[in-house]
């Protein structure tokens, strides 16, 4: 057990305790002066970024848990409390998990409603009339300066999107990049976009260039180029990278300290890697992140960190799985978890808020591991301390001094480790002009003269797998729109009205390859249960012209970056051309795509089919039309979703269901 030791008294106060180690701790506190007069950079805040569709399944969520997790989000003083939200200006192309709708489909095409980012900024906005609004690019439309991305097109589309966000939804966007992890490649198209936004009368500012770490490339190059190019320079707002402690030993180089623009990390994730796996307790998640924030200003000077992702709302099949801050992706439960790093990311933008300045001589690090960044508020009054111990063993005491005009009123202590959640655990009163605490180790602290945290306690209702057995008429889903639960992974696939029959029907719409970021598989969309095992894919389809249909089964893999050639995910594939001739497909990443049967029927252009992939054991049937075409055995794929998909052509989907096996 802990002893409790007096720590100070206030006049007419009563005492303070507060929980102290035993008598192995050290003996002589560290000292920290956090001096009001003390420079440093101005904090920018902490966010998250919406993109590669990783909020795709966050709006299928039912009343209240939708509204819950948006609040463990983006409401001050709740959860994460979020101060940035980045998203992505949609492609129809897939940017890691999925493909995200384009509001402008061909230059006379404008819809600022497809899709979910609009409807997540706007929702963020409502919860927090300050956050910050920044959007970025991964893809474009194949229109897109005759697939040029770097074009007046291209800015164009950029302007008409921040447009569209302000005459739609009354959403000022406040930041906007240039092309995503791309590497810096033309000056003169960061210019244009200047311009362009000028010429719109925009004065969103431009972000560049959210590099990613590569071996052969410098993700800096655009200070140098900045150097040399004075207008390039004063185009550019804020200079941006991805991960900057992904390849080891978190660097930030001189010219980047001095170019006298805001550094930020515009995409960050724990453990300095974008593809590690966030843990969904404090273990690796929060403890991870309760590094990295402190970190990134200690060690890069980055006054923002944007993490993605919000919400992992994809499904776990899909590349980097569990990215986000928190983890909802079975809004058919309305199930979802706080991870710990919510609570951690807490911890500054609760105590912090844009605007306040970092006081340089008031932030380093403690002597036996962990470290703290001390910020003050825009008035210079109150102050907060955020305060790492992950990496040590023992307790610490530290011995704060306030001077250069910092409030020398109560300090509220604040602690999340594995043994407490974001609690309030202590309130000291100041005694000339400084206090003690003693900071037990693996454990993240914020120590604030601002008061109003709170910590949120809306709980979720209980995980459910996916239904079944499944069926979808789109009747209950509005038209242009995507029906729930599909995820669209190329290409866009919303209802319309159907051809040569009443009713509604799912129609794949994209019909001119987009510009691409990554892998460019064929449009598919899936849903259902990774567990899945036996079971019947039904569907009706109508092919408009030249191309393709598919049904897809038992897909156990759709991380598109495993194979960056791959048109298909892993799984079976059951496909018919146009021209009635027909393959049962193989595909697994890292493989080539085996052809497992193959053959050819009467043209099925123009005129509704019926398609049925079965399974039961090892046994893959494909039908047409009730006629059996192929009957395999074959064992590489014993479990997995369902999709459907085409070539880049138009094809309809109807009466989509998956069934047991044998009906």
């Amino acid at each position: 057990m802990h002893r409790l030791r007096i720590l100070g008294m206030a006049a007419g106060a009563a005492l303070i305790l507060q929980a102290v180690p035993p008598l192995t701790a050290q003996a002589s506190p560290q000292v920290v002066v956090l001096d009001g007069a003390s420079p440093g950079r101005i904090f920018d805040g902490i966010g998250a970024v919406s993109a590669g569709a990783s909020s795709r399944l966050l709006i299928d969520y039912p009343e209240p848990y939708r509204s819950q997790i948006l609040d463990y989000l983006f409401k001050p003083n709740y959860g994460a409390s979020l101060q940035h939200l980045k998203v992505e200006i949609g492609g129809d192309v897939n940017s890691t998990d999925g493909s995200e709708p384009s509001s402008m489909r061909t230059r006379m095409d404008r819809d600022y409603t497809r899709g979910y980012e609009w409807w997540l900024m706007n929702e963020a906005r409502k919860r927090n009339p300050k956050i910050v609004l920044d959007t970025l690019a991964w893809g474009a439309p194949g229109w897109v300066g005759g697939g040029n991305f770097y074009s007046d097109d291209m800015a164009n589309y950029v302007a008409d999107f921040i447009e569209g966000a302000r005459s739609k939804w009354g959403l000022d966007i406040a930041y906007t990049g240039i092309w995503n992890e791309k590497h810096f490649a033309s000056a003169e198209y960061v210019k244009t976009l200047r311009r362009v936004l000028d010429e719109h009368h925009l004065d969103t500012k431009i972000v560049c260039c959210d590099e990613y770490p590569r071996s052969d490339v410098d993700q800096w190059t655009i200070l140098g180029a900045m150097e040399k190019d004075p207008a390039l320079r004063d185009a550019i707002a804020v200079v941006s990278v991805h991960y900057p402690r992904m390849r080891g030993k978190l660097t930030t180089p001189p010219a980047a300290l001095t170019i006298g623009k805001p550094l930020w990390s515009s995409e960050d994730q724990p453990q300095s890697s974008a593809s590690t796996i966030l843990s969904r307790d404090w273990a690796i998640g929060g403890r991870s992140l309760a590094q990295l924030y402190n970190e990134n200003y200690l060690k890069g000077g980055f006054t923002a960190t944007e993490i993605w992702s919000p919400i992992t709302s994809y499904y776990d099949i899909l590349a980097a799985p569990n990215s986000g801050l928190m983890y909802a992706n079975t809004p058919w439960s309305g199930h979802y978890d706080v991870q710990g790093a919510i609570w951690a990311t807490a911890h500054t933008t609760q105590f912090a808020q844009p605007g306040w300045q970092y006081l340089q001589k008031s932030c380093g690090e403690l002597p036996e591991k962990g470290d703290y960044v001390a910020l003050k508020s825009t008035d210079g009054t109150n102050w907060s301390v955020v305060l790492q111990t992950i990496d040590a063993k023992d307790p610490q005491s530290v011995h704060f001094i306030v001077k250069g005009g910092l409030s020398v009123g109560t300090v509220h202590v604040w602690e999340t480790n594995s043994r407490r959640t974001f609690e309030h655990v202590a309130d000291l009163p100041m005694r000339d002009g400084g206090f003690t605490y003693t900071f037990d180790p693996d454990s993240l602290y914020s120590l604030t003269t601002t008061t109003g945290q709170g910590k949120g306690r809306a709980e979720p209702p209980a995980s459910a797998p996916f239904p079944f057995p499944w069926r979808e008429n789109f009747r209950d889903t509005p038209l242009n729109r995507s029906p729930r639960f599909l995820a669209d992974q190329d290409g866009a696939f919303e209802v319309r009205p159907c051809d040569g029959r009443a009713g509604k029907c799912l129609e794949q719409v994209i019909t001119e390859r987009p510009i691409p970021w990554g892998p460019l598989p064929d449009p598919w969309t899936l849903a259902g249960d990774v567990n899945w095992t036996d079971y019947t894919i039904d569907a009706d389809v109508r092919i408009e012209a030249t191309g393709s249909a598919m049904v897809i089964g038992r897909i156990d893999s759709a991380d598109v970056f495993r194979n960056g050639e791959a048109r298909l995910p892993s799984g079976y594939t059951f496909r018919i051309h146009s021209d009635g001739i027909w393959e049962l497909l193989d595909s697994t990443y890292g493989k080539v795509t085996r052809t497992l049967a193959q053959g050819q029927t009467a043209p099925v252009v123009g005129q509704w089919h019926h398609l049925q992939l079965a399974f039961h054991g090892q046994n893959v049937v494909a039908r047409l039309d009730s006629r059996q075409l192929a009957s395999v055995q074959d064992s590489g794929h014993a479990h997995g979703m369902f999709g459907i998909g085409s070539d880049w052509n138009v094809v309809q989907f109807d009466n989509l269901a998956v069934l047991p096996a044998g009906q």
